[in-house]
This record gives structure tokens, sequence and C-alpha cells, in this order.
């Protein structure tokens, strides 16, 4: 199956999601969550989880897709664990190959970026500066060459 998810995180974010939200959301049609619920429940990943600047949002977004498509359930198996942490790993090794890191602030480095909790407004000058949304489209593109070359069996 062809997956694209690319437009839809990129025009999310350009509408005011945050990078996680963007990415998280865009992959609603296949988590089969609702598109209000993802944006909720991947709001506090925004800018390096909580605008602290650590893992890129979109990054972690990344890995919740995954969790809901592959991860393990209420049965806790080492195996079926280590197999998941590898394809997260995966996905990150694949996110840092395009960007060198998948630290936030790292990311946004040479950019006057703070880790106060108030977000900055998103004007057009923002979206010039900021290179987030290369990092949502980045992130959706692994994730849509994952899906496609590892069906989800859920």
């Amino acid at each position: 199956m062809k997956y694209d998810h690319t437009e839809k995180a990129v025009s999310l974010f350009t509408q005011g999601c945050n990078c996680a939200q963007a990415v998280f959301a865009a992959f609603s049609d296949v988590t089969g969550m609702d598109e209000e619920l993802a944006k909720r429940l991947s709001s506090s990943f925004g800018g390096g989880m909580g605008r602290m600047r650590e893992v890129c949002g979109t990054c972690s977004a990344m890995f919740m897709v995954a969790g809901i498509l592959y991860g393990e359930g209420t049965e806790q198996d080492d195996k079926l664990k280590a197999e998941h942490y590898k394809r997260i790993q995966y996905l990150a090794d694949e996110f840092r190959k395009e960007h060198d890191t998948i630290i936030c602030r790292d990311l946004l480095k040479g950019l006057a970026v703070t880790s106060e909790p108030t977000p900055e407004k998103r004007t057009e000058q923002y979206y010039k500066v900021r290179p987030c949304a290369k990092f949502v489209k980045t992130a959706a593109e692994i994730l849509d060459r994952y899906l496609e070359e590892n069906p989800p069996k859920k």
C-alpha cells in the first residue's frame, strides 16, 4: 500500500499544530485514532517535549504511531519488546541520517529559541526562519516509507 501523509502533516503544522501534533494527527487514518484526540495526546511533545528542547516532537510522534501499529500491549514479551525498541531506534536513525540529531535544541541551533513555556507567535516570519516544517516532512516521509515496507498487522 502506498502512503503519503507528508502534505497533511506539513499543512497541520502551518495551520498552528505543534510539530508532534502535526505528524501524529496526520496518521490518524492509519492509527484509527480520532484526529482531535490525536492532537490532544501529542500536544505535550511539541518543542522537544513541552518546549524543553529535548527529543524532537516529530520523532516522538513517529514513535507513538509505531507504538499504536506495532507495539505490544498487555503481554510483556521481552522478544517483542526488543523488536519494537529496534524499530524505534531504526526510525530515529533514519531521522538522524537527514538531520544529524533527534534533539530539538540541536536541530534549532543558531536560532534564538528558549525553553520558556510560552509558544512563539506563528507569523509569516516564524515559518520563514523556523526549520520545523522540514522536520515534520522528514518524519512523515520516514513513517510512510516504514509502513509501506512493514505493513501493520493490526
